[in-house]
């Protein structure tokens, strides 16, 4: 009876098989596939047992049941392979091989098979040899469809990946195996894979025996690629991927050059633009692997082809891709060893090229004179052996052309042929100096230079400046003779009209070559503008109100300019601080514009130090007690006070101290930070003054206790510092320092100060981590929000001091960001506070210069406005549909400074639901929410013209009434609305094209230029609208 049982239980699975096969290759299901493989990977039953169930069907002399027997088998055998024995991979691939002769409908499940069997681990060794073999002699590849071709491509590949040493047994035969399996093929899926089977082939060194030429061929036929993927392609394979794997193929053996050079030649000659650019572009990736040998006999011919591409084609694109060829090239042969007694191919190809384009260098009015430059700068840049051979004989012919021409023109021509070889020079670096291609020319260069710089044409100035630079650039170059002249120059430059090119490119070209001859500026420059400056001083004494203006300015420029060397620094920084004193000692007349300019200059020099820690803290320990210093001077009770310190505590004046504390704090190392904050904290807290310069000051500084306003108003300059420290260092006093600011920040006697406060406040409460403490300060500053906006005085330093901590919030993604924004938009229908909080999600969403910045180190989450965008949005909207109607302007400008600030992908998707809103925002009579809606739109006619199309009524009325705007910012917005409009679909612009250019002739008249221009052009685009070509 248990030996009965047990037949019966060793049937069960076996019948459940025998039902699954029949389901599969008699009923002509595909789902018993997958149940046979998860029951053979589960052990319910072998892979031999499948073969047994098979049996009828492997045999049948009906083909098509044999194709579904073996196809289930193949795919039963591809989610399996792993499990399979030694053993039975060889009986599976005699069997597989044997089913290669079988009828044509059988193939395609026998290659599956093989594909899976290629996968085997247990592989022996000889099988690979075999099967491929088999494919080779027994099925013709091509006549097969895409998908099996592609399973052949794939077992090739397999065995290439894990029988490498097996396949290069069959040497050649391999190679032209797969040459037959290849030859034809048209789909991009496939050649793909071939391409790659090929490289491969070339790359591990394949044998290909005398089949070079065929390798080459099967895979040549394809170039120049001509393919345009069909719309909507599930592959996504582009034009650009089979240029690129056949580009690899082609360009990865020498071997190939005898065949592939010509090709190229002919292709770069046609007249079929793609042609010339990817055969230009193969041959700049073939003289990466070819030598001397393989290009000797095509250098004319591939000369000829690049010289009448880059002097005659009208693509910029073919004139690039010729000129990397020629450079490629040259660089082949510079790089290229030599035999003893071989011909050295550069110099007599370089010759040629001198031959054929140095003549055109003696026309720098016709057109070949900027190709002919071209070709030789190519080729001169590719190796110091060509920059060498092709300097020497240009640099001297450019040299006497100069002097040859007079016209400016024809000088800027030839000064600007010759900054280009001069450029290339900085490529090489050479331990001789004597060795330098440059060398012998250094004086002619530099007198060619400073006539330059002497011309009054402004373009040759320009161009004497930039190669001054370049020649200051090279290492020892210059003389100290030279040096001195160049500074001379560049200090007479320096001194032109304000905002020229020459004046601008003079300052830039001080301070790269400061950076290099930090000496020669100190010796030579410093002292003449520390004159400069003396002189200003005297004339600001008398009230010169001319040189006020333009020298003494020009002056703290180019100290500033020059400060890019720490040695420099050590003697403009001292110079600047000294103007300042001087100003405060009464010595001068001084406005806030002058002190303004000072403190610009600082912030530059400061901004110069901020890579070099040591000229940093430099900096920081020198200028910042000297600030503060006058600062508080100025702000103490005198009988009476000197015009600069009622000039040094103007909000502009300390806006521009700010931005110098701000940006000489926020590079500071954490331990240079820490030593610092000890003694400026303590300054506001405690009136310690004892590290400032000239520290006899005839009260005490206290801007928190019983100050004056003048002392309270340098709370700004705590802020500056206190919120530009690195994160982690611990301010000391920083309770008493936080209840302080927070009692400030709702005091309505000073805006200025208040508002410093407050921002200083909000600025640590970002960077505090999260905590009781934290949660303590909150507490403190919510209690104080509520109680100030409940006290008439101090509603609006409350509302401020509440806007801030909610931005500090919602920058580091805090809990409590999103009630206090709640409460802000509970206060867009306040009467009084409303249009102060709708202008109040501006702030929310922009980014701030002075608090709250990444560069001072505030937690700054990297996708804020998209966060706040999507909480608060859908608010804001039910807010407006519920609120009456004198309120619904409030939420308008709200939401329009929000969508304004938003990244445009986010803002796309929820265009549909949204526009109608912007386009009621624009009927709104507040010109800051037409300004903003108008702002928001512009992009949005780009980018979402679809959407955009469906609202083409209210939009051209819209815009088209704003272009009429009492606001001159209004009008030229709306006008450039208009001008975004034509990117709409022509068919449904062209009904309101007469409408739009009568409307648009008013603004042509418009009392300011910027409107009048931007009339033009939205005026010329409507015209232009239906017009055939556009």
């Amino acid at each position: 009876m248990a030996a009965a049982a047990a037949a019966v239980e060793a049937a069960a699975p076996t019948g459940a098989l025998w039902g699954l096969v029949h389901d599969f290759v008699m009923g002509q299901q595909d789902s018993p596939a997958d149940q046979v493989a998860a029951d053979v990977k589960s052990g319910s039953y072998t892979v031999l047992q499948v073969v047994e169930a098979l049996g009828s069907s492997l045999e049948n002399p009906e083909p098509r049941t044999r194709a579904r027997g073996i196809q289930l088998l193949s795919q039963v055998l591809l989610q399996c392979h792993s499990l399979l024995l030694e053993k039975e991979v060889v009986h599976l691939i005699l069997f597989y091989e044997n089913r290669l002769k079988d009828h044509h409908l059988v193939i395609p499940s026998v290659l599956q098979g093989l594909r899976a069997l290629s996968l085997c681990v247990a592989l022996p060794p000889g099988l690979a040899v075999s099967v491929l073999k088999a494919i080779f002699q027994e099925v013709h590849v091509q006549s097969l469809p895409q998908v099996d071709r592609h399973t052949v491509y794939s077992i090739i590949t397999n065995f290439m990946r894990t029988r490498e040493e097996e396949l290069k047994g069959l040497g050649a035969d391999f190679t032209f195996g797969f040459i037959q399996v290849m030859d034809g093929e048209k789909d991009p899926r496939n050649l793909l894979v071939a391409f790659l089977i090929v490289h491969d082939l070339i790359s591990r060194d394949y044998s290909l025996g005398p089949f070079v030429e065929e390798l080459f061929e099967v895979t040549s036929c394809y170039f120049p690629i001509d393919f345009t993927p069909p719309p909507n392609d599930p592959h996504g394979i582009q034009r650009e991927d089979l240029i690129l794997s056949l580009r690899a193929v082609l360009a990865s053996t020498p071997r190939f050059a005898e065949f592939l050079l010509p090709l190229l030649i002919e292709k770069v000659d046609s007249e079929i633009l793609s042609a010339k650019l990817d055969s230009l572009q193969t041959l700049n990736a073939c003289c990466a692997v070819y030598g001397q040998k393989e290009l000797k006999d095509f250098l004319p011919s591939l000369w000829t082809s690049i010289r009448r591409e880059v002097f005659q084609t009208a693509s910029e694109r073919v004139e690039a891709e010729g000129l990397a060829a020629l450079h490629s090239l040259t660089a082949c042969l510079s790089c290229s060893v030599l035999r003893a007694d071989a011909e050295d191919l550069l110099d007599s190809f370089l010759s040629n090229i001198l031959q054929d384009c140095r003549h055109h260098l003696c026309e720098p009015d016709m057109k070949l004179v900027w190709p002919s430059a071209k070709l030789l700068q190519a080729a001169a840049g590719a190796s110091p052996r060509a920059y060498d051979h092709i300097t020497s004989n240009v640099l001297l012919l450019l040299l006497e052309q100069f002097h040859k021409h007079s016209q400016s023109n024809q000088r800027r021509t030839i000064l600007e042929m010759i900054l280009g070889f001069l450029k290339l020079q900085q490529k090489w670096s050479y331990e001789d100096k004597d060795q330098r291609p440059l060398s012998g020319f250094k004086d002619q260069l530099c007198s060619l230079a400073f006539t330059a710089l002497t011309d009054p044409n402004t373009q040759l100035q320009l161009m004497g400046i930039r190669i001054l630079t370049v020649l200051g650039a090279q290492p020892d170059l210059l003389s100290s003779g030279d040096l001195e002249l160049a500074v001379g120059h560049l200090y007479r430059l320096s001194f032109l009209e304000e905002d020229s090119q020459s004046w601008v490119a003079a300052l830039e070209a001080s301070g790269t070559l400061a950076t290099l001859y930090p000496l020669a500026f100190s010796s030579h420059l410093v002292p003449k503008l520390a004159e400069e400056l003396c002189i200003g001083e005297s004339d600001l004494a008398r009230g010169h109100e001319s040189t006020k203006c333009s020298r003494h300015v020009h002056c703290l420029q180019a100290l500033s300019a020059i400060s890019t060397h720490p040695s420099i620094v050590k003697e403009t920084l001292p110079l600047l601080l000294q103007h300042l004193w001087q100003m405060d000692k009464g010595n001068m007349v001084a406005g806030s514009s002058e002190v303004i300019a000072v403190c610009q200059s600082l912030q530059q020099v400061a901004e110069k130090c901020q890579q070099d820690p040591e000229n940093c803290w430099y900096f920081h320990q020198t200028a910042i007690p000297c600030l503060l210093a006058l600062a508080v001077q100025a702000s103490m009770p005198e009988n009476e006070p000197s015009v600069l310190r009622k000039v040094l505590l103007e909000d502009e004046v300390l806006a521009a101290m700010v931005s110098v504390i701000g940006t000489a704090t926020t590079h500071l190392s954490p331990e240079l930070a820490a030593q610092s904050v000890t003694s400026i904290v303590p300054l506001f807290l405690d009136g310690n003054i004892s590290f400032l310069p000239e520290n006899s000051f005839p009260s005490r500084f206290q801007p928190f206790q019983d100050g004056s306003l003048g002392q309270r108003r340098l709370i700004a300059l705590l802020m500056a510092f206190v919120c530009s420290l690195p994160r982690n260092v611990e301010i000391p006093q920083l309770n008493q320092l936080m209840r302080e600011l927070l009692e400030v920040s709702c005091s309505h006697i000073c805006p200025f100060s208040s508002t410093a406060a407050t921002k200083c406040f909000a600025g640590l409460l970002n960077k505090h981590p999260a905590g009781q403490q934290l949660d303590e300060f909150l507490q403190l500053a919510m209690d104080k929000v509520e109680a100030g906006l409940d006290s008439r005085p101090c509603r609006s330093q409350a509302f401020t001091l509440l806007l801030w901590i909610t931005k500090a919030l919602v920058l580091r993604y805090h809990p409590l960001s999103s009630c206090l924004t709640a409460r802000l938009m509970g206060l867009l229908s306040d009467p009084e506070l409303g249009p102060a909080a709708a202008d109040g999600f501006s702030l929310l969403m922009s980014d701030c210069t002075d608090v709250l910045t990444r560069a001072g180190h505030a937690e700054v989450r990297i996708m804020f406005r998209q966060r706040f965008f999507t909480d608060n949005v859908p608010a804001l909207v039910q807010g407006f549909h519920a609120a009456p109607r004198d309120v619904k302007p409030n939420y308008l400008k709200g939401l329009s400074h929000v969508l304004n600030r938003l990244p445009k992908p986010v803002l796309l998707p929820e265009l549909p639901t949204l526009l109608s809103l912007l386009l009621e925002a624009l009927s709104c009579s507040d010109c800051v929410v037409q300004l903003s809606t108008l702002s928001c739109l512009q992009p949005l006619l780009l980018e979402a013209p679809q959407v955009m199309s469906l609202h083409i009524d209210t939009l051209v009325t819209k815009f088209l009434n704003l272009s009429s705007s009492p606001s001159m910012a209004v009008r030229i917005a709306a006008l450039q609305c208009m001008h975004a409009l034509t990117r709409l679909p022509t068919p449904v612009l062209l009904p309101y094209k007469p409408q739009v250019i009568r409307a648009l002739a008013k603004p042509l008249d418009d009392k300011k230029r910027l409107v009048r221009k931007e009339a033009v052009s939205a005026r010329g685009e409507w015209f232009l609208l239906g017009s055939p070509g556009t």
